[in-house]
C-alpha cells in the first residue's frame, strides 16, 4: 500500500487523500489549543522525551539528567544498546532512574541489495535489544552518502524495497518503524523525503521527522509534517539557528523553527513513540548538555507541555 497523494476517477471528486486529511486536521489545531488553554487544561498535553546524543557516549549522565528533569522517555542508538549488553544491559540504569526507553536510532544500508540480508539481520538484532530494554520504536536512519555525487534516482527502488522489507520485519516483531530523514544520507532533501514516503508501503513504513534537520536543509518543517501527518509516529524536536556550536542547532526556542506549530501538529498525530527533544553535540559547546535540556523543558512548559514531577 503506497501513501496516496491523489485519488482516481470518481474517488478524486468525492474522497480526500491522506495528505488532504492531514491538512484538514491541521486546520483545526489552533482552535483546539485555544480551547484547552481557556478551560485551564494544558494547551499541548504532550509527554516529551529526550535523546541522549547531546551527552555523547555518556549514557548514564544522559539518563540521570533527563530523568531528573522529568522527561517522559529516552532514546539511544542500536549500537549503544549492543555495547551495554556486555555490561549487563542498559535497562538496569533506566530502571534505577524510573526512565523508560522509548526508541533507538538504527542506521542501515538502504541502497545496496547485496548487503540487504546482513543489514536486516543487524536491524533484527537491534530490534531484539530495543524490546529487551523496554523500547518499542526503531528510528530508521538512512546510510551516509557523498551528497555531491549522489544520484537519488539511481537508488530509489532499492531504498524503497529495503525500507518496506525492514519495516515489515520490525512491525511483525511489535516494533514501530519510523523513517528519519538525515543530512548527509541517501534521504536528505525535501524531494527525496516526499518521493520515498509516497512510494513506500505505508502500512508498515511510518515517519519520524527530524524537525531541526528539515529547517537546516532549507525546508519548512511545518509543511512537511502537515503533509505527512497520517504517517507521523515519532519525532526529533530540535531548533536551528545556524550558529557555530551544536552543528548549527541550538536549545529550543532560540532558533528559527516554529516550535508551537510543530507541537500542535504532534498533538494530533498518532504518536506511538514520542516527541523527543534533541540537540546535536559539538566541540566547545557553550552550554552543558544538562543545561540545554533544562532550557528546553522551561521553554516547553511555557507552551503548555507537562513534565513528570
Amino acid at each position: 500500500m503506497k501513501f496516496a497523494r491523489y485519488a482516481t476517477g470518481q474517488e478524486r471528486k468525492n474522497s480526500p487523500t491522506r495528505r488532504d486529511f492531514g491538512l484538514l486536521v491541521a486546520a483545526g489545531l489552533a482552535s483546539r489549543a485555544l480551547i484547552g488553554a481557556e478551560d485551564g487544561q494544558p494547551a499541548r498535553p504532550l509527554k516529551i522525551g529526550h535523546t541522549g546524543i547531546t551527552w555523547g557516549n555518556d549514557s548514564e549522565a544522559a539518563i540521570t539528567d533527563i530523568a531528573n528533569l522529568g522527561y517522559y522517555g529516552f532514546e539511544t542508538f542500536g549500537n549503544v544498546l549492543e555495547k551495554w549488553e556486555t555490561q549487563g544491559g542498559l535497562r538496569r540504569v533506566l530502571d534505577a532512574h524510573n526512565l523508560p526507553l522509548i526508541s533507538a536510532y538504527c542506521s542501515f544500508d538502504m541502497m545496496d541489495p547485496a548487503k540487504r540480508k546482513d543489514e536486516l539481520a543487524k536491524m533484527r538484532a537491534w530490534g531484539d535489544l530495543l524490546k529487551k530494554n523496554g523500547g518499542h520504536v526503531t528510528v530508521l536512519g538512512p546510510n551516509g552518502v557523498q551528497r555531491a555525487s549522489y544520484d537519488f534516482k539511481q537508488y530509489k527502488t532499492n531504498i524503497v524495497e529495503s525500507l518496506n522489507e525492514c519495516a515489515k520485519m520490525l512491525t511483525d516483531m511489535g516494533i514501530v518503524p519510523a523513517l528519519h530523514q538525515h543530512t548527509g544520507t541517501c534521504i536528505e532533501s525535501r524531494d527525496e523525503v516526499y518521493s520515498v514516503l509516497d512510494a513506500v508501503d505505508s502500512k508498515y513504513v511510518k515517519f519520524g521527522p527530524d524537525i531541526g534537520q528539515l529547517q537546516k536543509g532549507g525546508v519548512d518543517p511545518v509543511k512537511v509534517v502537515k503533509d505527512y501527518l497520517p504517517l507521523v509516529r515519532h519525532m526529533h524536536l530540535k531548533d536551528y539557528s545556524g550558529g557555530d556550536a551544536y552543528l548549527g542547532y541550538c536549545p529550543l526556542g532560540q532558533g528559527k523553527v516554529d516550535i508551537p506549530a510543530i507541537l500542535d501538529l504532534a498533538a494530533k498525530a498518532d504518536m506511538q513513540g514520542k516527541v523527543m527533544v534533541e540537540l546535536d553535540p559539538s566541540r566547545n559547546m557553550p552550554i552543558p548538555a544538562g543545561e540545554t535540556a533544562k532550557i528546553a523543558k522551561t521553554y516547553l512548559q511555557k507552551l503548555g507541555c507537562g513534565f513528570r514531577s
